[in-house]
C-alpha cells in the first residue's frame, strides 16, 4: 500500500472511530478479576459472540509478524466499514481479512453466490494476524502423508458421487452439526454459557447444539462410545475453566482429523466484555504436532435466536432426484 493510501485510510478510520463505529482492537484488562457465581466459581455466564476478523491461519503476506501495525489496523478499519456498508456477497469466516488485504471480495459459494453482507453481524477487529498462536508461525502444523492422502481421497469421492444418498450430503446441509469447534465467525456465531455447581452448559446458536459438561474431572465414557461432539469433562484451574474432550465420531472430522483427536479448551474471562477461548488439538494420526488457537469472544446483550434452517432437508428430494436424472442422462450418452 502506498504511503498516501495509508494516510487516507488512517484519516478515514479515525473519522469512523470518532463517529462511533465499533472498530477497535480487543484488549484484556490488566489485573481483571472475574465475578463469582453463587457457588464461588468464576462467572463465565452470558451470551458471547465470535465475530472476529482474525483468520485461523496467518496470511503469507505477514510472514512471522503476529500483529498488525497501527497503520495496517487503521486501513483494516476503513476497509471493514466499506465492506459492511456494501451490498456484495457476505464475507464468511477468514474471508474478511483477505478481502481487506487484496481489495477483492471472493464469493464463498461461486456457483450460486453468497447471502449478501446484510446477513452478517458487525465484525470485531483485532490487530492479530492469526488465531493460531502455536506454532509461532501462525500456521497449521504439517499434515502427515497418510492423513493427507486420506483427506484427498475423501474429497475426490465426494466430488465424484456427492449425492449417492442422503447420507452422502454434508452434515451441515442436513442440519445435524457444524462440528466442534465451530469456527465460522460473523454468522450465527453466538454462544451462551450457563453454569451450575456441578455442570456447565455451552449453547451454540448454529444448529442450536448444546454441550452439557460435568465439572467432576472424572473418567470419560468407554472409548467405544463415539459422539458428534465427543465426550467432555471439565474442571476449574484458578479463574480458568478447562475442558478435555475425546471419543469423537470419525464422521465429525475437523480439518482432516478424525475420532481419535484430543481436544482441550480453556475459557478465561479477561475483561467484563471479553471471554478468551483457547483450544489445543492433539491428533498424532493427522498432524506432526499439536496446535493451539486463541479466540476472543465479545459479550453480547442480545439473545441467541433459534436456528431453524432446514433448507438442505427440504431440498433433499430435489437433490437426489436431480442426481438420478444426471446418471440416466450419462447412461444414455454411454458415459
Amino acid at each position: 500500500m502506498k504511503p498516501m493510501s495509508i494516510r487516507k485510510t488512517l484519516a478515514r478510520a479515525v473519522a469512523l472511530i470518532l463517529a462511533g463505529a465499533a472498530f477497535a482492537p480487543v484488549h484484556a484488562q490488566d489485573a481483571y478479576v472475574a465475578p463469582r457465581t453463587v457457588d464461588g466459581q468464576p462467572d463465565l455466564q452470558g451470551v458471547w459472540a465470535n465475530n472476529s476478523t482474525t483468520p485461523l491461519q496467518r496470511p503469507a503476506e505477514f510472514a512471522d509478524r503476529a500483529s498488525l501495525t497501527d497503520e495496517e489496523f487503521a486501513a483494516l478499519a476503513a476497509r471493514a466499514a466499506e465492506i459492511e456498508a456494501g451490498t456484495g456477497d457476505a464475507l464468511f469466516g477468514d474471508g474478511f481479512l483477505s478481502a481487506a488485504i487484496s481489495g477483492t471480495v471472493e464469493s464463498y459459494d461461486p456457483s450460486t453466490g453468497n447471502y449478501d453482507q446484510t446477513w452478517m453481524a458487525s465484525r470485531t477487529l483485532e490487530n492479530r494476524t492469526s488465531l493460531i498462536v502455536d506454532p509461532s508461525n501462525g500456521r497449521l502444523p504439517e499434515m502427515l502423508p497418510a492423513a493427507r492422502e486420506r483427506m484427498m481421497a475423501e474429497i475426490q469421492a465426494r466430488r465424484e458421487n456427492p449425492s449417492d444418498s442422503y447420507t452422502s450430503r454434508p452434515l451441515q446441509e442436513r442440519c445435524i452439526t457444524y462440528g466442534m469447534p465451530y469456527m465460522l465467525a460473523g454468522y450465527n456465531s453466538y454462544y451462551q454459557v450457563v453454569q451450575s455447581a456441578t455442570h456447565v452448559a455451552i449453547i451454540q446458536e448454529m444448529i442450536h447444539d448444546v454441550r452439557l459438561i460435568p465439572l467432576d474431572a472424572g473418567p470419560h465414557v468407554d472409548e467405544k462410545i463415539r459422539l458428534w461432539h465427543g465426550d467432555s469433562r471439565g474442571w476449574f484451574e484458578g479463574d480458568t475453566l478447562v475442558i478435555e474432550t475425546r471419543n469423537f465420531s470419525d464422521a465429525s472430522e475437523f480439518r482432516g482429523s478424525r475420532g481419535n483427536r484430543i481436544f482441550k479448551e480453556r475459557f478465561t474471562r479477561t475483561a467484563h466484555d471479553n471471554l478468551q477461548y483457547e483450544f489445543t488439538i492433539e491428533d498424532p494420526e493427522t498432524w506432526v504436532a499439536p496446535w493451539t488457537a486463541v479466540l476472543n469472544w465479545s459479550r453480547s446483550e442480545d439473545p441467541i435466536y433459534e436456528y431453524a434452517c432446514h433448507e438442505g432437508n427440504y431440498a433433499l428430494e430435489g437433490i437426489l432426484s436431480g442426481a438420478r436424472a444426471e446418471e440416466r442422462m450419462a447412461a444414455e450418452r454411454g458415459n
